[in-house]
Parts: C-alpha cells; sequence; structure tokens
C-alpha cells in the first residue's frame, strides 16, 4: 500500500497530462461513436462486429435492454482475462472506456438520422462510427470488446490481431444474417468495412509517409538531391551484395507521397540502375538529424 502510494506521490506534470489526455481521447471517441450508433447504425437495424455487434444483436432481440446494457455485461469476461494477462496501464484505461461507453450507449438518446439508401446509410454509420472508434484507439487503452481478446491471443498464441479482428466479426454478422436475413448482413458488411478504413485513418493520419530504400553506385549523389532538393533527412546504412560480397551504401529515407514522384525521378536520373525500395510507414516519429551513418 505505501509503494502505491509514494508511486502516485511521485508524479509529474508530464503523467498528469498523460493521464488526462488518454481519459479525453477516450471519452471523446466513445461520444462520436455513441452518436453515430444510436443515430444512424441502430434506426437502420444495421449490424456490427465484435462485442458492439453482440450488444446491437441481443438489443434487436430484446428492445427493452440498451445496448449499453448488453455491451457492459458481455465485456465482464473479456477485462477478467485482459486483467490477468495484459498490461495494467492499458486495462485501467479499458475499463473506464468500458463503462463511460456503456453509459454513454444508454444515456446518449438522439433523433434518428434519415437516410432512405441502406448502402448510404452504412458508409455513413462506418464513417461516424469509424471516427470515434479511431480517436479512442489513439489512447494507450480503449472501450473494452476484441482490443483485449486481441491482445491477449497475441501475446499468448502469436494470433495476429487482424485474423482475431475478421473471425469474431465474421462470427457475430453470420449470426446476425441468420436472425436479420443475408440483406442486412451484406449493408452490415459495407458498415464494417467502412468503419475499419476510417479507423486506420484516424489512427495513422491522412499524411502518409512512404519510407524509402535506395541502393545505388551514385549513393552520395542521390543523398545531396534527397538532402537539398525536397528537404529530407538521410541515413546511409552499409550493405554488402550477396552474390558480388560487394560493398555498397544503402539510403534510407522517408517522404510523402507528393513528393515520392519527383524523388524516383531524380533518382534514375542519377544513377538508371539503382535498385529501390517502397515501403508504407504506419507513424514517424523523432525529430529529423540530417545525414547519419549506420555501420
Amino acid at each position: 500500500m505505501g509503494s502505491r502510494k509514494n508511486r502516485w506521490r511521485h508524479w509529474g506534470a508530464r503523467d498528469w497530462k498523460s493521464l488526462g489526455v488518454n481519459l479525453g481521447l477516450i471519452v471523446a471517441g466513445s461520444l462520436i461513436y455513441v452518436l453515430g450508433m444510436n443515430a444512424v447504425l441502430i434506426p437502420q437495424k444495421l449490424l456490427s462486429g465484435g462485442v458492439v455487434g453482440v450488444a446491437v444483436i441481443l438489443h434487436y432481440l430484446y428492445p427493452s435492454v440498451d445496448v449499453g446494457h448488453f455491451y457492459l455485461v458481455s465485456n465482464i469476461p473479456l477485462m477478467l482475462l485482459g486483467w490477468f494477462s495484459v498490461s495494467r496501464r492499458f486495462m485501467g484505461y479499458t475499463l473506464f472506456g468500458m463503462v463511460f461507453f456503456s453509459l454513454a450507449a444508454s444515456w446518449l438518446k438522439v433523433p434518428a438520422v434519415v437516410v432512405s439508401d441502406p448502402f448510404l446509410a452504412a458508409v455513413l454509420a462506418g464513417v461516424w462510427c469509424g471516427v470515434g472508434g479511431g480517436i479512442m484507439l489513439r489512447s494507450l487503452g480503449s472501450a473494452g470488446g476484441l482490443d483485449i481478446l486481441a491482445v491477449y491471443l497475441n501475446t499468448r498464441w502469436g494470433i495476429r490481431v487482424g485474423v482475431t479482428y475478421m473471425a469474431a466479426n465474421a462470427v457475430v454478422l453470420g449470426i446476425g444474417g441468420y436472425f436479420f436475413g443475408l440483406e442486412k448482413a451484406l449493408f452490415s458488411i459495407v458498415y464494417v468495412y467502412a468503419s475499419g478504413r476510417v479507423v486506420d485513418a484516424v489512427m495513422v493520419g491522412f499524411n502518409r509517409r512512404k519510407m524509402v530504400l535506395i541502393v545505388s553506385s551514385k549513393a552520395q549523389e542521390a543523398a545531396d538531391f534527397i538532402l537539398h532538393g525536397i528537404h529530407r533527412g538521410v541515413t546511409f546504412l552499409k550493405g554488402v551484395g550477396g552474390y558480388s560480397g560487394e560493398e555498397r551504401d544503402v539510403i534510407l529515407t522517408v517522404t510523402t507521397l507528393t513528393e515520392l514522384p519527383k524523388l524516383k525521378e531524380a533518382i534514375f536520373r542519377i544513377d538508371p540502375q539503382a535498385f529501390v525500395i517502397i515501403n508504407d510507414t504506419l507513424e514517424v516519429l523523432g525529430k529529423r538529424h540530417g545525414t547519419l551513418k549506420v555501420y
């Protein structure tokens, strides 16, 4: 007990700021998600994936009970699983998110948004709820649900998070399709897809970066262009050809989508024999340090 008190006593301004920011993200994301769910998803009788999907199906079958109550009860086994097997910090934020989301889903009543086309309604619900879900996932926690199960299965057996989400969503949508018809399930797939894409966009940001690896016999000239032509940082890696055994500098840089065509054109103008690899990057953090050699 004493050690816990000491831990709180040693918290600084940065710790309290982090706590406030993460709780704020969970609150804002939950409110946006619940507004989309109560204004579009439920009035349109669409289905969802994961634990929210289970709660929505139960609400359709038993309309007298709010989605929030079903969501809270459905999360209890997952919370117990996560408490003993996942980071306590993550679970602390998630417990707050789960309770707040459940209360908001029960208490926040809004008029239905009238959309006559069910396809457009599914897209609107996906975008709306996806923004809320993405904001929640930018915090150090979540609002419960499949996040806990996905983290547990990944930690325990190495099962990829995406596989868990896909399998669970397929099962829930399949059950919903059995009760409410194939057409509803198909429109709900549109909702799940749109929501997932928007979640990715919110988490990663709309200004995606590209990581570029360049193997060239004129590495210094290429690096000079990157530094002074598009004003990006450069890191030199040492590479050795597996067949030739020849040593060569490998350029590592990060650029934007708009700068990428200019970069490729310049690289192949400098060295037509250059070998270029371009990858998506989910996030780029830290400050640029000019040219750095790594050996």
